[in-house]
């Protein structure tokens, strides 16, 4: 066995979705880019993000209590990491993407094949980030990306953040078949 290195803590998860998080914020819709996000709670549907304290997309969602989870593909990076780049504050994101709207006062990414759209449910202060739940209201998913009723991962294309090289990348090949390559005869 190869001898670990040690690092210290540090936010090592692979791989990290890079998720568009929509809110409208002082009347407009607005996007930030987001890589610490995952599923919370399979009862009721949830999902977690974390964002750092102050954040304008969080002003947001705090005051009208939804948002969105979009989950872009590989060919949105340059607009995913304008979004990471530049804070609504600062630069009027409403119309870096086609929007649309569900049930909610949440923006949606018309562009991004998955739409998540949220209720905010509860927050909770972490230190240097909030970590958002939010109750997944509606699921919205492009018509070509469904095969046989189920999404298709690979039409996806979705977008991973790798935090220690600071890079985007695709997903990789199946390797093999959950709940099947571990069963013993």
């Amino acid at each position: 066995m190869e001898k670990k290195v040690t690092l210290g803590p540090r936010t090592l998860l692979f791989p990290m979705p890079a998720v568009l998080v929509g809110a409208v914020v002082d009347g407009k819709p607005n996007f930030m880019t987001a890589a610490w996000c995952g599923i919370a709670s399979h009862k009721p549907p949830a999902i977690s993000v974390a964002l750092r304290k102050g954040r304008y997309t969080l002003k947001g969602i705090e005051k009208e209590k939804a948002f969105s989870i979009n989950i872009p593909s590989t060919d949105l990076v340059k607009k995913v990491d304008f979004c990471g780049m530049y804070s609504g504050k600062d630069r009027d994101k409403s119309k870096v993407f086609e929007v649309f709207y569900g049930n909610t006062e949440a923006p949606l990414v018309e562009e991004c094949p998955v739409n998540l759209e949220c209720k905010l449910i509860h927050s909770l202060d972490l230190g240097s980030h909030v970590l958002i739940i939010g109750e997944i209201i509606e699921s919205y998913v492009s018509a070509d990306c469904i095969k046989n009723g189920k999404v298709d991962i690979k039409k996806i294309d979705p977008l991973v953040y790798t935090t220690d090289l600071q890079v985007y990348q695709g997903l990789g090949e199946v390797i093999a078949m959950a709940y099947h390559v571990g069963k013993q005869d």
